[in-house]
């Protein structure tokens, strides 16, 4: 054990300090969650379309078949109740023993963002009673998430990326829910996998050391009348606890836990496919690139392979346009847009015919008034992807889609981007992880260079909680 490493009481029950990161689309489930917390820690289901099981055990593939997009999201949320509760439900038995005893905890996780949110996390908690402790919640501010766990009884664990962030929830909201603050999770922006919570006033790249934002984050809390034992989980960029020693016991930072969202995908329990897990162990450092591609408009930190250099290179195939002859935007465009009329600068004409010889021959029209060339396989694929949305976003800057009363965000659809939940089914249940959207942390690389994974070694669950516990 770790010199001063001890269990901790979170929302009333006693665990390790070691909480498993919910990722996503079906990259964390009832196997690697109940795993977990049958070994102390807080398992954390992810609630974000969850898979569901035939009564041979099968997984139910999610297919849409209703003919508009509001119908096809309530296919979704459907989908996404029925999942969560199943996975909730196995979860809970998987860890019943440990959990019985009062040590351990079941979490679920929920992006504020996904379409249907608060509906998903109603449906879940009312059919769940007595075997979630806690939600997790993050991806925008989620003013009424103390609301519906108090309403249910559960903890909330808001996750922020800055003292701001937490300070604006607490006054609009959470002080009203105050006893069932469970904790609060600082992600780091920078360091995180999957979706960050950068602000405009921050540069995506210079990361910030997030021992002194976490410090601010604690003097709020502490403003705000929090005592120290509400526990704040440090996400992003965790690997071996012995590199946070002086973060364990430090008064000015009150009780930390630790929160583990990479290292947890290569567990024997972890539900990712094998060819997902075997990738892992090649990646080198500066792999995962934090970008700005995702149809929610957030940063999000993913692998940098084949599918997002396509995204990269799409982007960096654009060009401005106006409507009219005006300003530096004198030359009619002659490539890429049939018949209709668009006038951008000289060189920006000469670079159009360039990519339309090379293959990009169709151009496609983004809501910021600029065009970006794509090759036809790519259009057709854009448009399907389009046309078949199921509204997994309550905004979504890709489709238009929003969760409104008129179903959109009122901005054209924006071909730069691309279909979150198309990519992350399918690399969640066996497809190329080099052409789908692979979400990871920072700190992915160490998989090659850490000893306790030599010769292709996959550690269970509970064999990694061990470890961590070394402080290794």
């Amino acid at each position: 054990m770790l010199n001063g490493l001890k269990a901790v009481s979170m929302g009333g029950r006693e665990m390790w300090p070691l909480v498993e990161g919910g990722k996503g689309v079906a990259a964390t489930n009832h196997l690697s969650s109940g795993a977990w917390a049958r070994a102390g820690g807080v398992g954390t289901i992810s609630a974000v379309n969850a898979d569901s099981y035939d009564p041979e055990g099968r997984i139910i593939p999610q297919i849409y078949s209703a003919l508009t997009r509001r119908e096809r999201h309530e296919e979704l949320v459907e989908y996404a109740i029925e999942g969560a509760v199943q996975q909730v439900q196995r979860a809970y038995e998987m860890a019943e023993p440990e959990l019985s005893r009062g040590f351990g905890a079941l979490n679920i996780n929920v992006l504020w963002e996904m379409g249907g949110a608060q509906r998903v996390l109603e449906g879940v908690l009312g059919r769940t009673k007595g075997l979630v402790h806690g939600v997790t919640c993050g991806a925008g501010m989620p003013y009424k998430l103390s609301e519906i766990a108090a309403h249910h009884g559960v903890h909330y664990y808001p996750i922020i990326s800055s003292a701001r962030a937490f300070r604006a929830l607490w006054k609009r909201a959470y002080s009203k829910a105050a006893e069932w603050l469970g904790a609060v999770v600082y992600e780091d922006p920078w360091l995180a996998g999957g979706h960050n919570g950068l602000s405009n006033a921050e540069d995506p790249r210079v990361p910030q050391d997030p021992l002194p934002r976490v410090r601010e984050l604690r003097a709020v809390m502490r403003e705000s009348g929090i005592a120290d034992s509400v526990p704040i989980i440090m996400a992003g960029g965790v690997w071996a606890l012995s590199e946070w020693t002086d973060w364990i016991d430090n008064p000015d930072l009150g009780q930390i836990v630790f929160q583990f969202g990479t290292r947890p995908l290569l567990t024997q329990e972890s539900p990712i496919p094998e060819g997902w897990k075997a990738r892992l162990m090649t990646l080198q450092e500066g792999d995962i690139s934090l970008h700005k591609f995702s149809p929610t408009g957030f940063y999000s930190s993913a692998v940098r392979n084949p599918f997002l250099r396509t995204l990269e290179g799409r982007s960096e195939r654009q060009i401005a346009f106006s409507t009219t002859a005006t300003g530096d935007h004198q030359f009619l465009l002659d490539v890429g847009v049939g018949r209709k009329s668009y006038y951008v600068t000289r060189d920006d004409l000469l670079r159009a015919r360039e990519w339309h010889g090379a293959g990009f021959t169709d151009a496609l029209k983004t809501p910021d008034n600029t065009l970006v060339f794509v090759g036809p396989a790519e259009k057709a694929m854009v448009r399907k992807d389009q046309a078949d949305c199921m509204g997994c976003l309550s905004q979504c800057a890709f489709s238009s889609w929003a969760d409104n009363e008129t179903n959109t965000t009122g901005r054209l659809a924006d071909p730069r981007s691309f279909c979150i939940q198309k990519t992350l089914q399918d690399i969640a249940h066996g497809g190329d992880t080099e052409q789908n959207l692979m979400f990871g942390g920072h700190s992915a690389f160490r998989f090659a260079k850490d000893p306790f994974y030599s010769n292709g070694f996959v550690p269970t669950v509970g064999q990694l909680v061990d470890r961590i516990l070394t402080g290794a």
